[in-house]
């Protein structure tokens, strides 16, 4: 299984190269293309890959300008630190998409999918109805409302809605929610990020905050951003200045 991967940081670019190497051994890296025009140049002029993850935001512009300047019939696997960018991603021959920071098992996923649903690509006619619905069905049947954790001698169901923040402390996974209560769970971040919904952002790799629990945003150190939740927590929390951008687009939804 051939691969070129469109990404312009070097070291997203290397971790996802190495991930999808580690879940998916038969794969060949056969190109890695940072921009736009590298893109363009290479897919004009080079043998199609069988398969293309694909970021979303280059230096030079957005990856579905280069599906518009070049003829593309290979699925696409975008990865993105933007939901909004999800439907048009489907306009093109988007088969799923992850987001950043991804994980082994989301790229894993991606890859089954992708092996799941090739036959419906053929040359010179996709059918998009039946990628996105295949899409939506999987979304559907992950979705959850609510949350079950142990408490004591009891199982408590917990609604999404009422999570202030979910985090990792010492390998052990928790939630706290808006009225202050802390409950251990004995799912991953990584799964948490899956389910939680559009009014959850993972800010770290140490927390997933949900807007409601925001009270206020302060400038920090280096260009990062301090957030003040309305709960307990017991560190600070912070946003890189590579995500700041990508963190106010959220709150401001």
């Amino acid at each position: 299984m051939n691969i070129a991967i469109i990404e312009d940081e070097k070291i997203t670019a290397a971790d996802l190269a190495q991930t999808i190497q580690s879940v998916a051994p038969d794969s060949n890296i056969i190109a890695i293309l940072s921009s736009v025009k590298a893109a363009v140049n290479y897919f004009e002029n080079e043998t199609m890959p069988d398969l293309i993850f694909s970021d979303i935001q280059l230096g030079d512009g957005l990856s579905f300008d280069i599906f518009k300047q070049v003829s593309i019939n290979v699925p696409v696997i975008f990865c993105t630190a933007f939901d909004e960018y999800a439907l048009e991603a489907f306009k093109t021959n988007s088969i799923d998409y992850i987001l950043k920071p991804f994980s082994s098992d989301e790229v894993s996923e991606a890859i089954e999918k992708y092996k799941d649903l090739k036959k419906v690509f053929s040359k010179g006619e996709q059918n998009y109805d039946d990628i996105i619905n295949a899409l939506l069905h999987k979304k559907e049947s992950t979705n959850t409302s609510s949350l079950l954790v142990h408490y004591k001698d009891k199982i408590l169901p917990i609604k999404l809605d009422n999570v202030a923040l979910f985090y990792i402390d010492a390998e052990i996974v928790s939630l706290i929610t808006l009225d202050g209560h802390k409950y251990n769970l004995s799912k991953t971040l990584d799964e948490l990020s899956k389910i939680a919904g559009d009014n959850f952002y993972r800010v770290n790799r140490q927390c997933i905050l949900n807007r409601k629990a925001v009270v206020d945003i302060s400038h920090y150190f280096s260009g990062k951003l301090s957030i003040n939740i309305s709960v307990p927590y017991h560190e600070k929390i912070l946003v890189s200045k590579a995500k700041r951008t990508q963190f106010l687009n959220w709150m401001e939804q």
